[in-house]
């Protein structure tokens, strides 16, 4: 059956609710409500999952919501886990802590998931920098870094990943993405370091020497939720689930109905929450169901209403000039302004019906690293890209940072995260030497940039007639 372009509507009003309602100041206190997010997924998807059935199609119906509840069951386990650890401790706020504190969580990213690694750190992080007046851009580098970049490793790192583990793409295979992200986060890295380091420089005498008497070891509370992280590991990593193919044709039988690795992953949260500390998770983490309710809510509309769509994308895939650099752009930049797992799902279908080898899932391997990159990569140039995008910034606002409003946030991204994407593109996609030597240009300048940042004067934030008390300094700084 041919799906006519209309029947796209729904999933692109979907796409567009995610991505505008939160910015209506007259709709943003209904929409953040979970309840009213599912009814507005449920007014889109119901319709589409009857249109389905009716035209004799129960085995798309059968396949978006298998695959479904295998991705909230994933996020639910890390997200119930996470909430069990918190870092306790002061340390001194300087350049080389904060850094270290973004490569750890860059790192802990693809093994915990950028949800879990963000909620884990971010706390500790506006801890440590408590003392200090400019910590904007520590938030904002936190989103860059922890909540999106670090998550490139594992499919347990960001979703889109992981829908790619359910269709077909061997868990191992990320790991051929280390050069990429090491080459963006080591970048990333060096950029804060820099910018934090004349920050820092600019704070006033009194509070660095407050921040260093109030020092505190640095410790982990809830160690034992660490077991439960390798537990959910090792179920992703070699448990055997629904093969959803052979469920929506109904050529399942006996045990092989049995989602052994959904099983796995519950028992494993269900540990954490019924033997771990009450007090860490929900005294001192501050642990709320609402972020996954969210989740919940809304992707239940986004895997419903994405059937038809993804169908008619696969249709037209022969038709696009789509290549390696093409999947790239067009990838991350819906991934910028969309949520990044149905953006990733989109491409990877429409890459399935194109020539090349070797193939991982059925896609051109070559095809599936761009679009692995653009996903992960460019989830953080908005705050609408990736879902721990904003659960950061709501953290850093309740602990008193003025975080950048959203086109403030987008043009850091444009200055610090956007020219090290552009030389990835260049040296890691792109194969033209032309684009290799471009690349290398774009690098040193941007080693330049970190040399003038790390030794240029302190910026002069506060304007003539500032107030004596001094603003939050900006990202864009």
């Amino acid at each position: 059956m041919d799906f006519p372009v209309w029947t796209l509507i729904p999933f692109v009003l979907m796409l567009l609710g995610i991505a505008v309602f939160p910015l209506v100041p007259q709709l943003a206190h209904l929409w953040e409500r979970p309840r009213n997010q599912l009814v507005y997924a449920l007014v889109l998807g119901v319709p589409v999952a009857i249109g389905l059935l009716l035209a004799a199609h129960p085995e798309l119906v059968a396949h978006a919501l298998i695959e479904y509840g295998q991705f909230i069951v994933l996020l639910l386990a890390l997200f119930t886990v996470s909430g069990g650890i918190a870092l306790r401790g002061d340390l001194a706020a300087t350049p080389r802590t904060n850094t270290a504190f973004l490569a750890v969580g860059g790192l802990l990213a693809s093994f915990i998931g950028t949800t879990g690694a963000a909620m884990l750190l971010i706390r500790p992080i506006l801890a440590t920098n408590a003392q200090r007046r400019y910590r904007a851009h520590t938030v904002v580098f936190t989103i860059f870094v922890v909540a999106n970049c670090g998550g490139l490793l594992t499919p347990l790192g960001d979703p889109p990943l992981f829908l790619g583990l359910l269709r077909g793409v061997p868990f191992t295979w990320t790991f051929s993405l280390l050069p990429e992200w090491l080459f963006v986060n080591a970048l990333l890295l060096l950029t804060y370091w820099a910018l934090d380091r004349r920050f820092h420089a600019r704070e006033k005498p009194e509070a660095l020497a407050t921040d260093a008497a109030q020092r505190q070891p640095l410790r982990l509370a809830g160690a034992a939720n660490l077991l439960w992280f390798a537990v959910i590991v090792l179920a992703v990593a070699k448990v055997p689930s629904l093969d959803i193919d052979a469920v929506a044709h109904g050529h399942v039988e006996g045990l092989n109905w049995v989602p052994w690795r959904e099983l796995v992953m519950l028992a494993a949260a269900a540990g954490s929450l019924l033997l771990g500390s009450k007090a860490i998770r929900f005294e001192e983490n501050e642990f709320s169901w609402e972020p996954i309710k969210e989740v919940g809510a809304l992707f239940i509309g986004i895997f419903l209403t994405m059937v038809p769509a993804l169908q008619v994308l696969r249709a037209a895939a022969p038709n696009l000039p789509l290549n390696e650099i093409t999947l790239f752009l067009f990838t991350g930049g819906l991934s910028s302004v969309l949520d990044n797992a149905p953006t990733y799902v989109t491409f990877f279908e429409m890459a399935t019906q194109l020539p090349g080898e070797p193939r991982v899932g059925d896609v051109p391997e070559a095809l599936l690293v761009s679009i692995s990159l653009g996903a992960v990569l460019c989830g953080a140039m908005t705050y609408i890209g990736n879902g721990p995008n904003f659960m950061v910034k709501s953290v850093a606002e309740d602990g008193g940072v003025k975080m950048p409003a959203f086109l403030g946030y987008v043009r850091s991204a444009f200055v610090y995260l956007a020219p090290v994407l552009l030389a990835m593109l260049l040296l890691f996609i792109a194969d033209p030497w032309w684009a290799k030597v471009l690349g290398a240009l774009v690098v040193v300048l941007l080693l330049v940039r970190v040399v003038r940042l790390a030794t240029a004067p302190p910026p002069q934030v506060l304007g003539r007639g500032a107030r004596r008390a001094e603003p939050e300094a900006p990202a864009q700084e």
